[in-house]
């Protein structure tokens, strides 16, 4: 019998073994411990180890894919790939990081919210005014999920006519934050998915179930959106770092809905007591118009009555002052008006001897001749 020959390998052999080895038998992996010995380098990787009171794990990989500040004595769930490097040793390439237990949970919030506060993701001033009512909304959140149920049936019981654009999303586990921060940047960079507001939502739950919520990418995301943002998560303990980042926050699905749109039946109200408020305030106007009208027509009657007493006036005297000039006046008073062919006769010299002249009264008229006239001087009787 022969002995079993010894497999030699070289050190590279080695290493390209155990690695598919690894990969065929575990080919990811989550391992859930405390951190230690965490560091940066060059602001872009990442190095720090998991371990309990039994052992410990290498982790190693890029701080885009961290949830946000960490630290050393952290309960974290890591997933990722095992890896023997052919330098540095075994590790976990990191495939995501995320907070675990309460405690953690919150750690790493309270750290995160720190640095974003730093940056002034929370001030105030940042926050816009949400379109009231919005004409399109765009919807983020689980298609199954009671949030969602109930955000669109209290807004159509309340308003009716507005677009929802849904993306659904999974809002708890290691892919909500990247499907999140997906459908914020979605709504935000297609002209198919323009809106007026987002609406971020999901229901309650425990620290873990809600931690996507206080995720750094998520986070910036809400903050960076040029879509006015309104996140609303079922809970009232604690406020996410995506609500603090959103222009508004609700504290429920149903609460985002209410903020959003009016209630059709206070509207109909309202209405209902702005048209009784109109009507009596055109009745007061149409009483007011009738007594002024009123007022102003008594006031043009005198003006017309003293004008035409003006008038009527002025009239007699012009009637006085035409009699008195008047020829039939002065034939009254013993004149006569002669007349020879016609015309009145005003220098006798001119008119020759034997001329039919026509001569009138006061009362009648007749003719007769000229005869031999004797001229008279001035002072003559």
């Amino acid at each position: 019998m022969h002995e079993q020959e010894e497999l030699v390998m070289r050190p590279v052999e080695f290493v390209a073994t155990v690695n598919q080895t690894l990969e065929f038998a575990l080919s990811h992996v989550v391992v859930e411990g405390e951190i230690a010995n965490f560091r940066i380098s060059k602001n872009k990787w990442v190095y720090f180890d998991v371990k309990d009171d039994e052992a410990s794990v290498k982790c190693f990989g890029s701080v885009y894919q961290l949830p946000g500040p960490l630290e050393d004595g952290m309960l974290v769930k890591i997933n990722g790939t095992p890896r023997l490097h052919p330098r540095f040793g075994f590790s976990i390439n990191l495939r995501s990081v995320r907070p675990s237990g309460e405690g953690s949970i919150k750690k790493a919030a309270a750290l995160l919210e720190a640095k974003l506060t730093k940056e002034g993701l929370f001030d105030p001033a940042r926050k816009r005014t949400l379109p009231y009512p919005p004409e399109r909304i765009g919807l983020i959140t689980s298609g199954e999920s009671a949030a969602y149920k109930d955000f669109i049936k209290v807004l159509n019981a309340r308003w009716q006519g507005i677009e929802i654009l849904h993306k659904d999303v999974q809002v708890q586990g290691e892919v909500a934050p990247r499907q999140i921060a997906g459908a914020i940047e979605l709504f935000n960079t297609h002209s198919d998915y323009a809106v007026d507001v987002l609406v971020i939502t999901r229901g309650g739950g425990s620290a873990d179930d809600l931690a996507a919520f206080s995720d750094e990418h998520v986070t910036r995301a809400v903050a960076a959106s040029r879509i006015p943002t309104l996140v609303a998560i079922g809970h009232e303990v604690d406020t996410s770092l995506a609500e603090q980042a959103a222009d508004q926050r609700a504290s429920t699905p149903s609460n985002a809905a209410e903020l959003l749109v009016p209630d059709k039946r206070d509207q109909r109200r309202q209405l209902l007591s702005s048209q009784q408020e109109l009507a009596r305030l055109l009745r007061s106007l149409l009483h007011a118009g009738k007594t002024e009208l009123d007022r102003q027509k008594r006031q043009l009657f005198d003006v017309l009555r003293d004008k035409l007493v003006v008038q009527r006036e002025a009239l007699e005297q012009r009637k006085k002052l035409l009699q008195a000039y008047s020829p039939q006046h002065v034939l009254k008073r013993g004149f006569a008006v002669v007349r020879h062919n016609g015309k009145a006769a005003r220098d006798a010299s001119k008119i020759p001897g034997g001329a039919e002249l026509d001569i009138q009264l006061s009362k009648g008229r007749f003719t007769a001749r000229k005869g031999e006239v004797r001229q008279s001087r001035i002072g003559e009787s």
